[in-house]
């Protein structure tokens, strides 16, 4: 089965956003050392239920978005546009990670899929 692994929040300002969550909920968030602007968030300890996310610039996304792990990112895409879903960006390699892409359900949310290779 599988399972939402992940969240985004896009932000107009995602050092003020990180403040907020830090201060209202006691996430810890940290500005992730990669080739574009995002906050990695950790929201408690993995003992507990719940998943990590991270806080983005608005532009790279308009709403929050789940991301779902999934064991073979070419079949669920196939899965997906059968059931009325649509593809919106391609296949794209995250290092260190796996492939990612975002989609669109047959009620027009928006989701990524991931198939880690780590």
């Amino acid at each position: 089965m599988s399972r939402v692994i992940w969240f985004e929040i896009p932000a107009d300002d995602p050092g003020r956003a990180a403040k907020f969550y830090e201060k209202v909920f006691g996430w810890q968030v940290e500005k992730w050392d990669g080739p574009f602007d995002y906050w990695l968030i950790n929201t408690g300890s993995d003992e507990e239920p719940g998943i990590h996310g991270a806080i983005m610039p608005r532009e790279m996304g308009k709403m929050v978005r789940d991301t779902i792990g999934v064991d073979s990112y070419d079949d669920f895409v196939k899965k997906i546009e059968m059931e009325g879903g649509k593809m919106l960006s391609e296949k794209m390699e995250v290092p260190n990670m796996g492939f990612m892409g975002s989609f669109q359900d047959s009620e027009g949310n928006i989701f990524a899929i991931i198939e880690t290779t780590m």
